[in-house]
């Protein structure tokens, strides 16, 4: 049978039930039709599958698997066909653990360096994002597993994530919240979707129909399945009107019997229930056959993950070419991360290893002496960066800056010392005001599990550097365009910066930064010419003038002249990795797409092209600019959604003081105000400090003060992080249908100061919804 023979055969109760989750990982079966469970598992760098009873956070063991470098580190490398050959490798590890939905990758802009979870993100570029994405879901697809890209949409922070909304203009959401998506979906060819838990532009993203429905699945063409974010469905019905296919991890029946009241009561019709199973039909019907019974190779995988972080790496400061390091160098190993590899970030995208290598025990497979005392060695290799506490899913970074104590034992090394090279780890940008003290530095990124290899490959010149970064790094927190615009007290983010985030707002403000977008250096040179510009795309020469062999990676950025539409000065519309011999020169072309001109109108509500010239630039960063050329586009609309003159901070990309009726021009309707009043079940419990109940005032202060020993041990407290933010109508969703949505509500009376009315509805409520439950189950059973 097919899907639609299946779903015609199905009663309402079964359809209703289908479309939520049975455990924290698997979707509802219907053995008398032969429909399997869906399996889901983490991560987008490494399988996260649990043994046992599964739990989100993976307090619980789960099997070992292969970690590979996070996308963070991974968008360094700029490689596509890396990226795939990663995404292939986790579709067989998914294979091999009986996974059928891998969540990832993770694909949200990196609007803020202080985002927990920038570990987990490929970029500050849409575009950059979107490829290495797409190339990672045709990877994990080739395997037959579902990719399932995340978090959709504008998820750039982690506190109050579900308790927030994302206050962002459309043509900001289209060009670069949605475009990276948008590629992995049609050039990925994406057959899973998950929602994010926050609202975008007061509706929250699992209900979202301007996203789900108008963008994602009518304009894209997209026909799989979307999963909300484990606890993220607010509205069960309204999120199935908006074909959302999966309530994740386990809401238990309420939100069943929320969806046959509505049919009964005329709020949805069976047809868009109907509508809302078959991608979930469809899905196990795709993973039935699957082969479970072949392994993965380890160790295969294992030097997979030491040349995805080779290839990664970035060398960010190399003086009188103290790297790659000679045979017999006398060094010494220093700084925290030498014998406790800094090698992945936590939360749900934790994984438990195969294997992990510790610089203190590989080191003696290359020609280096092992000096103990930094004052009798040639070069101090100092390992440090970012502690686990700083990035993690849950909760935020506090600052840009790298802990105290490794600043101040890189001071002690330097009076010992002057030859120190830096090796940092570390999933997103930080400060450098050390930077001075260091000869060198090699940024590892967050490894993964062969790190320690793969830098000593590179320090030691076995491996030539060929990474860049996929993000800008500031000098500090106070230069970034959103310094302004990210008071995590509020409910309304409003994305007043507009399409000025990374590079976008340093380059067109004239904004001095310590890194930019795209640098990296290596052990040889290029020089890039001859170019030419069509129609169709660029072509140019590279050459390396330099000793080694080692790759280059050219990349094409566009900008308008006289444009009348807020741009920025130039954005990233192209690239291309070109590995090349010593003295070998070869041409390269960068084609132009449907993304190289357009831009989003609000006056015809689709994609056109301002007429004009439009400048282009290559180069080997958004700052390195070798070759300039130009191209006049005609263009598809003449009709401008306002006059570029009246918005002098857009338009010169000055945006960090941007007036609160600037943005709501661009917004085009008036903004949200803030809420007032009482606690309502979409507050989160963080802010049960400002509750009318003594007791949930206390419970507050508990969590707090557990939250502050999390980071006082400097290890990420990751079932208090979840629930620290978790707003209370997520208590029905994620507690296996012993709460219900009634129950929650009750809970939320006793919070706003009404103990024993709330009391007694909790009490009340439980016995009806177990009762409730057993009745449900007992009919499933007996058709």
């Amino acid at each position: 049978m097919n899907a639609k023979d299946i779903i015609s055969k199905l009663s309402l109760l079964e359809k209703a039930a289908l479309l939520g989750g049975k455990n924290e990982w698997e979707s509802r079966d219907i053995p008398r039709l032969n429909i399997q469970s869906i399996t889901f598992a983490d991560g987008p760098h490494g399988l996260r599958r649990q043994e046992g009873a599964g739990d989100h956070l993976g307090l619980n063991a789960s099997l070992p698997a292969t970690c590979f470098p996070t996308a963070a580190t991974v968008a360094n490398s700029w490689d596509e066909k890396l990226g795939e050959e990663i995404g292939q490798a986790l579709g067989e590890e998914a294979l091999a653990q009986k996974v059928d939905v891998l969540l990832g990758p993770g694909l949200n802009m990196k609007r803020s360096p202080l985002c927990g979870r920038n570990f987990e993100y490929f970029s500050e570029d849409p575009i950059l994002a979107g490829k290495m994405a797409a190339a990672y879901v045709r990877g994990i697809q080739s395997k037959n597993i579902y990719s399932c890209p995340k978090h959709f949409a504008v998820n750039s922070r982690e506190y109050r994530r579900m308790a927030m909304n994302a206050v962002v203009d459309e043509r900001t959401l289209r060009e670069i919240y949605l475009t990276a998506f948008e590629i992995a979906v049609k050039e990925g060819g994406a057959k899973a979707i998950m929602s994010a838990y926050n609202e975008v532009n007061g509706e929250y993203a699992n209900e979202n129909k301007h996203l789900l429905v108008d963008i994602l699945r009518e304009e894209w063409g997209f026909d799989g399945l979307v999963v909300t974010d484990w606890g993220a469905s607010n509205d069960h019905v309204e999120g199935v009107k908006c074909r959302s296919n999966v309530e994740m991890p386990n809401p238990g029946l309420d939100s069943a019997r929320e969806l046959i009241k509505a049919v009964k009561e005329g709020l949805i019709t069976e047809e868009e229930i109907d509508t809302a199973v078959l991608p979930v039909i469809e899905a196990a019907l795709h993973v039935k056959d699957n082969d479970h019974t072949k392994k993965f190779d380890v160790k295969a995988h294992h030097e997979l993950a030491r040349k995805a972080a080779a290839n990664s790496a970035v060398l960010l400061k190399n003086d009188e070419d103290i790297l790659p390091l000679e045979a017999g160098t006398k060094v010494a190993l220093r700084g925290p991360f030498v014998d406790k590899p800094r090698y992945q970030g936590s939360g749900s995208s934790q994984v438990n290893s195969t294997k992990v290598e510790k610089v203190s025990e590989v080191i003696g497979n290359y020609n280096l002496e092992v000096v103990e005392d930094p004052r009798e060695a040639d070069v101090v290799l100092y390992f440090f960066g970012l502690d686990e506490i700083a990035e993690s899913e849950g909760a935020d970074r506090m600052s840009m800056d790298i802990p105290e104590y490794q600043v101040k034992e890189l001071k002690k090394l330097i009076a010992l010392n002057k030859n120190i090279v830096g090796v940092m780890s570390a999933g997103s940008a930080v400060k450098m005001p050390w930077l001075d003290n260091l000869k060198a530095l090699l940024h590892g990124y967050l490894t993964g599990q062969a790190g320690a290899s793969a830098l000593l490959d590179i320090i030691t010149g076995k491996t030539v550097p060929t990474g860049k970064l996929s993000e800008s790094y500031p000098f500090s927190y106070t230069d970034c365009s959103i310094v302004n615009f990210s008071a995590d007290d509020t409910r309304n983010l409003q994305y007043r910066e507009g399409p000025f985030i990374g590079y976008r707002y340093y380059d067109t403000a004239g904004v001095a930064v310590q890194f930019p977008f795209g640098f990296g250096l290596s052990y040889t040179t290029f020089e890039y010419g001859n170019l030419e510009v069509t129609e169709d795309g660029v072509s140019f020469t590279v050459t390396n003038t330099g000793k080694y062999d080692g790759a280059e990676i050219a990349q094409l950025y566009v900008g308008k002249k006289n444009s009348g539409l807020i741009r920025p000065r130039k954005e990233l519309k192209g690239f291309a990795k070109v590995w090349l011999k010593a003295g070998e020169s070869k041409e390269v072309t960068i084609s132009f797409d449907d993304k190289t001109f357009r831009y989003f109108s609000t006056v015809s509500d689709k994609w056109e092209v301002e007429g004009g010239e439009y400048r282009i630039y290559v180069g080997g960063n958004v700052r390195d600019i070798a070759l300039e050329g130009s191209i006049v586009k005609e263009g598809t609309i003449e009709e401008l959604p306002y006059d570029i003159k009246t918005f002098s901070r857009y338009r010169s990309g000055q945006v960090r003081n941007v007036h609160y009726d600037e943005f709501e021009k661009i917004y085009g309707r008036a903004l949200p105000e803030e809420k007032v009043g009482p606690l309502d079940i979409n507050d989160a419990l963080c802010q049960m400090d400002t509750a009318k109940s003594v007791l949930c005032r206390l419970v507050y202060k508990i969590l707090e003060r557990k939250l502050e020993k999390s980071y006082e041990k400097g290890v990420p407290n990751l079932n208090i992080m979840f629930i620290y933010n978790m707003p209370f109508r997520a208590i029905c969703k994620m507690s296996g249908g012993m709460v219900s949505r009634d129950m929650v509500e009750s809970i939320v009376t006793i919070v706003n100061g009404h103990f024993f009315k709330g009391l007694g509805g909790v009490i009340i409520g439980f016995f009806r919804n177990k009762s409730a439950n057993k009745k449900y189950e007992k009919k499933l059973g007996n058709i």
